[in-house]
């Protein structure tokens, strides 16, 4: 049986003992993070989670060590790329791919890098003096001549595209020109809690249209309640509003007289009268009458007085305003959705 280093059986174990102490574990990269950098992030993130760079091989141990323990712990396995870390955290897997993508930084090409977009260099001046420089440009691919004293760029180009390769010339000028097509930080390559398995595309979530989605959720459900009568704290005031609207307009219509009905009828009654007057022949009506029509619009003559109001479509009830989820909030609800 080979012999297996202390070192690396005390690497495992640290490993573990970090897999076990929190609700979710992720397995990040850190390739191509300067040092200052990465020490910086730590520093930044200390308070909300934890996390060890190892070996694949050590990591890949560790977890399949605690897969007894932690039911599907072991697919974290299959990210487990490049510069590794395991990272243990108590927020949720959400939440926790938000703060790692809002803490990521641009960085500058290196050259040898394949392009993550297609890599555009607009035309206009440059705040680079006459000199070398414009041979430069030219080495790199990028058209450039000097107008009226000023490195000129003179026309757009896309010395590489998606998936090309980076030049070291080309990363040098575009350095020099401040397009940074890399975004350095610490990568969630997959991520664990209480048995569900994620991956980023998982986590990648548009919290504004998420955001928007819950509201018009929330506002359809409200009016469904509304309109089937289901009582709750929330429906309770338009429910008893509705419903004393309606039957005002049944009092008024059965003519069923209260306080609350009378003038109603009254208008109702005085409206028909002044209808059926104005449909008799002149002789039929009396001075009064007469006044009464000639007073008249002709739209109150012609038609009775309205309906008592229909109540409008249920609007939730106004409460005093309450300061908006921030995104990292509305993340943990998302986050809960999947406990």
């Amino acid at each position: 049986m080979a012999h297996v280093a202390a070192w690396k059986k005390d690497i495992v174990q640290e490993l573990k003992d970090l897999v076990g102490s929190y609700k979710t574990v992720a397995i990040v990269r850190v390739d191509d993070i300067p040092g200052i950098q990465l020490m910086q992030m730590r520093a930044k993130l200390r308070d909300r989670m934890r996390f060890k760079v190892a070996k694949k091989s050590l990591i890949r141990i560790a977890l399949e060590d605690l897969k007894g323990e932690k039911e599907g712990i072991d697919e974290l396995s299959n990210t487990v790329d490049g510069q590794a870390a395991v990272l243990g955290t108590d927020l949720n897997p959400f939440t926790l791919f938000k703060i790692l993508k809002d803490n990521m930084q641009p960085m500058a090409a290196k050259g040898g890098e394949k392009a993550p977009f297609d890599i555009v260099v607009p035309a206009g001046e440059t705040s680079f003096p006459p000199g070398p420089i414009v041979g430069e440009f030219g080495k790199a691919g990028i058209p450039a001549a000097i107008v009226k004293g000023k490195v000129v760029i003179k026309k757009d180009i896309t010395p590489v595209k998606q998936g090309g390769v980076i030049s070291r010339d080309l990363a040098q000028m575009l350095a020099k020109l401040e397009i940074l097509p890399f975004n350095a930080g610490i990568q969630l390559g997959g991520a664990w809690e209480d048995g569900q398995f994620y991956v980023p595309t998982d986590l990648d979530i548009d919290m504004d249209a998420y955001r928007q989605n819950l509201t018009v959720a929330t506002q359809m459900a409200f009016n469904l309640a509304v309109y089937t009568a289901y009582m709750t704290p929330q429906t309770a005031v338009p429910l008893l509003a509705k419903a004393r609207s309606e039957a005002l307009n049944l009092a008024v219509y059965a003519g069923i007289m209260n306080d609350d009905s009378k003038e109603l009828i009254l208008s109702k009654a005085y409206g028909n009268m002044l209808a059926l007057a104005g449909l008799m022949t002149a002789e039929a009506n009396d001075d009064d009458l007469k006044a009464l029509l000639g007073s008249a619009t002709a739209a109150s003559a012609a038609a009775p007085v309205e309906e008592a109001a229909a109540p409008a479509e249920a609007a939730p009830p106004k409460e005093e305003e309450e300061e908006a989820p921030s995104e990292e909030e509305a993340a943990a609800g998302l986050g809960a959705l999947f406990g």
